[in-house]
């Protein structure tokens, strides 16, 4: 009995601690901001096709999660010898969609992100004060079968650097990359409403501070 016992517990923390291990490994690396990379005379330029690419969100809290996608306005890649030296995308903050909800729920919950509600306007993202967010990247590591993509995330004139993994695919007239799912904790940017790291006595009526995020970039001459 006492040996039914121990591998029960043993297997609850063995459990626990995959479980663990797999939320690590979604959440990009943050750090300081860091010195941007730049784009050498013969680096190869290719333009982001922003019809292409988007970045998809997912947020939760305990009553439920949402999700869904917004738009990247511009963007540049540089290639040298096949592997990216330098970049940056914009994402215009005021294409946040939801793809959860349909009609006024819907419409709600966008303008509540956006901060396009009277009174709530600093809750979220505050598009009319802070329209855009952009990636600028330090550099990318290969890393056996993916690659460490590394870059300063700038959201409500806050910058904070981020390194997560993204599969990278290239050819001469086309650059591709495409990332899992890894979250980052908005509260470095300042996106503090419903957050239980932020403010006391919120209950079961917070929000999580972990945004996952995916992205997809191509890029083209």
């Amino acid at each position: 009995m006492k040996k039914t016992i121990i591998n029960s517990t043993l297997a609850v923390f063995i459990a626990i601690g995959a479980i663990s291990c797999n939320d690590g490994k979604k959440e990009a690396k943050t750090s300081e901001a860091k010195e941007v990379a730049e784009t050498t005379q013969e680096a190869v330029s290719y333009t982001v096709d922003t019809a292409a690419s988007t970045v998809k969100w997912h947020g939760e809290k305990p009553t439920g999660s949402h999700h869904g996608t917004v738009d990247i306005a511009d963007g540049s890649l540089s290639v040298k010898d096949n592997m990216i030296e330098a970049g940056n995308f914009t994402i215009d903050m005021k294409t946040i969609t939801d793809e959860d909800l349909e009609g006024e729920k819907k419409a709600n919950l966008e303008a509540h992100l956006m901060g396009t509600v009277e009174g709530k306007e600093g809750d979220f993202f505050n598009v009319n004060e802070y329209p855009t967010a952009t990636f600028e990247l330090t550099g990318v590591e290969a890393m056996g079968d993916h690659t460490m993509v590394k870059g300063n995330l700038t959201m409500k004139d806050k910058t904070n650097h981020i390194e997560f993994p993204a599969t990278v695919n290239m050819d001469v007239d086309k650059v591709v990359i495409e990332t899992k799912p890894f979250t980052i904790d908005r509260t470095k940017w300042g996106v503090n409403y419903g957050s239980k790291s932020v403010f006391d006595n919120l209950g079961d009526k917070f929000i999580n501070d972990e945004i996952e995020l995916t992205i997809s970039l191509v890029a083209k001459k």
